[in-house]
């Protein structure tokens, strides 16, 4: 049976269309994709992405647990840091991508993905050969994003004035009515916002408290459809989609959070490996020159040769085409390379490599 997050009841009254995801009851949309995702690009929006999971490693091997598991480095950003980063097989295969959040060098709390929680969780364990604990604290937790250009006068009429001026990537432990919770300026929309984690008692308050404030500033509830038209505008992948097992950061795109200077880490030797034979594709950003959506698992062609396979596509609400992300084969993934695509059979429609992100917010 699918769980509900502490704000169920809340997205109901807001007129919510819910559906089932990764295992959670969660908005799709309250109104219409286009307005929500419109709402966020020019004033902000307010998601409930609670069905993400939480993972704390703590103790005094906590930074070499971490280190060792992530591609990124963990050690050098000092305290108060998030660090983006995928993990690793030794295949070099994307176990996950999340976001690790470094409290001190014995303490991180981990965001990972909803349809992974467990999987990582096992797998922390399995791979902890440290002096540290690693603790599921995913039921635990809701959390809310706040997410847009009128996002920070937003949180900064309910937090101190200190979590409202935090820089990207940086967090800090506050207070919600006396309870603890950590403000991330983090996001998944490439708006300027914040990430609130917090217990599941005190969530639904949060949420109504920034509702109601939130009035003046055009906040708008926002669903899973437009959150994921506003992270394919940034490219920002998707796991499951874009990324997997079968996929490694360096084809991805994700060579900037791969640190080979920092040791060793698991997949470290397959992925030298793979930077050293190059690349026999990679994941690019394209647009649609005429009618049709592109969607996962649409083919591209160059000619009547196999060019490439879409994983995300949408109608993007900010620039009014059709654009996708898709992995493309080496040699046919430079930038203004005209490919086709193939709309399941039915015909074919140029497809452009350009750059991303695809947008970019002022």
């Amino acid at each position: 049976m699918a769980k509900k997050t502490p704000f169920y009841e809340q997205h109901l009254a807001l007129g919510a269309k819910i559906v089932e995801f990764a295992g959670y009851l969660l908005p799709v949309k309250y109104t219409s994709i286009a307005d929500e995702h419109n709402a966020v690009r020019k004033n902000a929006g307010i998601f409930d992405v609670s069905h993400m999971g939480e993972i704390v490693v703590k103790g005094p091997g906590a930074t070499a647990a971490v280190q060792s598991l992530l591609t990124n480095d963990v050690e050098g950003p000092p305290s108060g840091k998030a660090i983006y980063s995928p993990a690793c097989l030794e295949s070099g295969g994307i176990v996950d991508d999340m976001i690790a959040y470094k409290k001190s060098p014995e303490e991180f709390f981990i965001c990972v993905n909803a349809s992974n929680k467990e999987k990582d969780f096992e797998w922390f364990r399995k791979n902890n050969h440290f002096d540290c604990e690693i603790y599921n604290l995913s039921e635990q937790y809701a959390q809310i994003a706040v997410q847009g250009p009128k996002a920070i006068p937003l949180i900064g009429e309910i937090f101190p004035e200190e979590v409202s001026l935090l820089k990207p990537f940086s967090f800090k432990e506050a207070g919600y009515k006396g309870i603890p919770v950590l403000a991330a300026a983090t996001g998944y929309t490439g708006e300027k916002g914040f990430e609130i984690y917090l217990p599941n008692e005190v969530a639904p308050s949060l949420w109504t408290t920034l509702i109601e404030k939130g009035n003046k500033y055009g906040l708008a509830p926002v669903g899973l459809g437009a959150r994921d038209t506003l992270r394919l505008e940034m490219k920002y992948c998707l796991y499951g989609n874009d990324i997997d097992e079968t996929t490694t950061p360096l084809e991805a795109g994700l060579d900037w959070t791969v640190k080979f200077d920092k040791g060793e880490f698991t997949g470290r030797d397959a992925l030298l490996r793979q930077k050293s034979e190059g690349l026999g594709r990679t994941l690019c950003g394209f647009k649609v020159n005429g009618k049709g959506i592109p969607r996962h698992g649409y083919k591209l062609f160059s000619g009547e040769r196999d060019a490439g396979i879409v994983t995300s596509g949408t109608l993007s609400p900010s620039l009014g085409y059709p654009i996708g992300m898709a992995y493309v084969n080496y040699g046919r993934h430079e930038k203004g390379t005209r490919l086709e695509l193939d709309l399941m059979g039915l015909k074919r429609v140029e497809a452009e490599i350009v750059g991303t992100p695809f947008y970019k917010p002022m």
